[in-house]
């Protein structure tokens, strides 16, 4: 619609001046010879204005600068759009993810209570640890649940953005743990100005030079002319009339107008450097972050993660035989699990990073990691 009114608004910049026709009549109804009509002067005229100073193209600058203005706030908003459709997507992985876990957890609640019934028959395990088990295994169905439930919400909450009140997929394909490749941060900050946020000043520049002209331009006065005939009804005779006018000391009084267009134009610098030093200050925090996380998930997936999982089997095993207590055995998968729960969430927190990365720089990162569908969800 904005886009509709400012094709208007420039064809309306775009016409000349209109042309106005004006009937004038002198001496009539007056008193002694002036009394009726007959010593009357009807005049019949043609008048207009010729604009001076390049007021038309001055207009019409103003009106076609605001369009690219508009045209950049759009790719802000599609940039801005495409960011969010990122992240909801990522957060449908990491839910899967969770779900994932959860189902694991279960499994593993279901096993240890079987092993700790088989302790208790054996007479090794006092009644209480089979209560606190089956305790375990109900809260590990709970948690599952609400993983599920959570994953449905986050798919109708991507279906949204492109208009549909319920999704029609019933899982998104890409892997979590893959995080592309490194950029260095100069590499990355050396793209900011290309983002339509930083571009949408230089549009805005561009407008307020339009009208910083367009004020230069009323500074020079325009010439009214007018052309006409006049009938002298007296003596029947006719006569062409001609006339111009024009307003004096028309750049004194234009000078304010002239010095606010010329501050409104410097202050749009300013403006786009406290910009260009805020994203510069959010870049090095996203790229920062997204260090950190990526450090964390490889540490956890490579490192911490299988030791635990090993422990874990060790302390399953010692337990069956007697050697640990219940506590211990529960402690070491409690371990696993919250590892594995740590992993999913630096994994997420990379990939979220690098969606903002993305956004800042209004580029891809190499080697982007969502959507892959060539990639399978990775397991644990």
């Amino acid at each position: 619609m904005r886009d509709v009114a400012l094709q208007g608004q420039l064809q309306t910049a775009n016409l000349k001046p209109a042309y106005e026709l004006g009937v004038a009549t002198e001496n009539f109804a007056g008193t002694g010879g002036f009394n009726g009509i007959g010593s009357a002067e009807l005049t019949v005229s043609l008048s207009s204005t010729i604009e001076m100073g390049g007021k038309r193209e001055a207009r019409a600058g103003l009106y076609s600068q605001s369009r690219s203005h508009l045209q950049a706030q759009r790719q802000i908003e599609s940039l801005e759009l495409l960011g969010e459709v990122t992240r909801r997507y990522i957060e449908i992985l990491a839910a899967q993810q969770r779900v994932i876990l959860a189902t694991q957890a279960a499994e593993l609640a279901e096993m240890t209570l079987r092993v700790v019934k088989k302790r208790t028959k054996a007479g090794s395990t006092p009644e209480a640890e089979v209560k606190r088990a089956q305790a375990a295994e109900a809260q590990s169905q709970l948690a599952l649940l609400s993983g599920q439930q959570q994953l449905r919400y986050l798919k109708v909450a991507l279906a949204a953005l492109w208009g549909e009140t319920s999704p029609s997929f019933t899982s998104v394909s890409g892997d979590l743990f893959n995080f592309g490749q490194d950029v260095d941060f100069e590499v990355l900050y050396a793209k900011i100005e290309k983002n339509p946020a930083i571009q949408v000043f230089a549009t805005q520049e561009r407008l307020k030079d339009a009208e910083v002209r367009l004020a230069k331009t009323e500074s020079t006065s325009d010439i009214n002319w007018s052309v006409g005939v006049r009938q002298f009804q007296e003596m029947n005779d006719t006569a062409i009339t001609a006339g111009f006018s024009m307003p004096l000391f028309s750049s004194k009084r234009n000078s304010g107008a002239v010095s606010a267009a010329l501050a409104s134009r410097n202050e749009v610098f300013v403006q786009k450097e406290v910009a260009l030093l805020n994203m510069h200050t959010q870049l090095f925090r996203a790229f920062s972050n997204r260090q950190q996380a990526i450090i964390s998930a490889q540490k956890l997936q490579n490192e911490i993660v299988p030791a635990l999982e090993e422990a874990l089997s060790e302390t399953q095993q010692a337990y069956e035989r007697g050697r640990y207590s219940y506590l211990e055995y529960v402690s070491a998968r409690h371990e696993l699990l919250i590892a594995r729960q740590t992993l999913i969430e630096s994994a997420a927190a990379a990939l979220t990073y690098g969606a903002d990365i993305e956004q800042l720089t209004a580029e891809p990162l190499p080697a982007s990691q969502y959507p892959d569908p060539k990639r399978s969800t990775t397991n644990f």
